[in-house]
C-alpha cells in the first residue's frame, strides 16, 4: 500500500504566506521560506505553495520566492498561481519546483493540461479544483480564486482533466475551507473511487481526527491543510505518529 501523504500548503500574497476562511478574511502567517524549511524538518511528505491572487492580478507566479524556497527544502514541491502557458511552466520547474498546479488557466484552457502533460509528465500536472456545494446538491467549480462561479460540475470537470493528462488532482472545498470542521468526505471519496489518480484532500482539516477520516472515509491519497500547521496547532510528526496508530499507512 502506498503511503497516505501530508502536504502543508504555503497560500502566498504579496511576498508572504496567508489564511483566511471560505476563500476570505486572509491574515498573515509567516515568511514562507521558514515555514517550508521548517515543514521539510518535521517530515512533511510534500510542499505546495499557490500565489492566491497571481490570476486575479492577471501577472506570473513570484518565480525568485519558489526559487528560495525549493533550495531551502528537499521534498517534493508543487507550485501554482497564474500559470497560462508551458513557458511559465517552464520557468518555474527551472526555478525548482517539482510539479505544477493549474486551476483556472486550465479550465479556460482545457488543452494547457495536455501540453503540460506533453512537456514534463502527466505527474508533473496537479489540478487544483475549487468546489462548492451548492442548494441543489451539487459541487460545482469555481475560478479566479473562489470569485467566480461556473456551471460544470466538479466531477465531470475532474474526469476531463484526467483525461487530457492531469496525474493529480487538488480538491478543495471552499465550503470547508478554514473552517476546521472537517474534510468534504463524500465529494473527496467519490473522485477517489472513480479516478485512475491520486487525489488531495483540502479544506477543513482542524483535528487529527479529520486527516484519519480523510484518508479512511474520503479514501484521499494525501491531504493537505495550512493553518493548523502555520499556528502550530498540529505538528507533523504528532499527526503522523496519530494515523500510523489508526491504522494508516504513513512515512514516519
Amino acid at each position: 500500500m502506498l503511503a497516505k501523504r501530508i502536504i502543508p500548503c504555503l497560500d502566498i500574497k504579496d511576498g508572504r504566506t496567508v489564511k483566511g476562511t471560505n476563500f476570505v478574511n486572509l491574515r498573515d502567517a509567516g515568511d514562507p521560506v521558514a515555514l517550508a524549511a521548517e515543514y521539510a524538518r518535521q517530515g512533511a511528505d510534500e510542499l505546495v505553495f499557490l500565489d492566491i491572487t497571481a490570476t486575479v492580478e492577471k501577472r506570473k507566479t513570484l518565480a525568485a520566492l519558489v526559487h528560495e524556497v525549493a533550495h531551502t527544502i528537499n521534498i517534493p514541491f508543487t507550485v501554482g498561481g497564474g500559470i497560462r502557458s508551458t513557458e511559465d511552466v517552464s520557468a518555474l520547474l527551472a526555478a525548482g519546483a517539482d510539479k505544477i498546479s493549474v486551476n483556472t488557466a486550465a479550465f479556460d484552457n482545457p488543452g494547457l493540461v495536455s501540453d503540460i502533460a506533453r512537456m514534463a509528465g502527466s505527474q508533473c500536472v496537479v489540478l487544483a479544483i475549487d468546489t462548492r456545494l451548492e442548494d441543489d446538491g451539487e459541487w460545482y467549480v469555481y475560478l479566479q480564486g473562489g470569485r467566480k462561479k461556473t456551471d460544470v460540475r466538479c466531477f465531470d470537470w475532474a474526469r476531463q482533466a484526467v483525461d487530457l493528462g492531469a496525474g493529480e488532482i487538488l480538491l478543495t472545498s471552499m465550503n470547508h475551507d478554514g473552517t476546521k470542521t472537517g474534510f468534504a468526505l463524500d465529494i473527496t471519496r467519490r473522485l477517489s473511487d472513480a479516478l485512475p489518480v491520486p487525489v488531495i484532500a483540502s479544506g477543513g482539516g482542524g483535528t487529527m481526527d479529520h486527516f484519519a477520516d480523510a484518508f479512511t472515509k474520503g479514501a484521499a491519497d494525501a491531504a493537505l491543510a495550512a493553518s493548523v500547521f502555520h499556528f502550530g496547532e498540529i505538528s507533523i510528526p504528532d499527526l503522523k505518529a496519530y494515523l500510523k496508530e489508526q491504522g494508516v499507512e504513513v512515512r514516519l
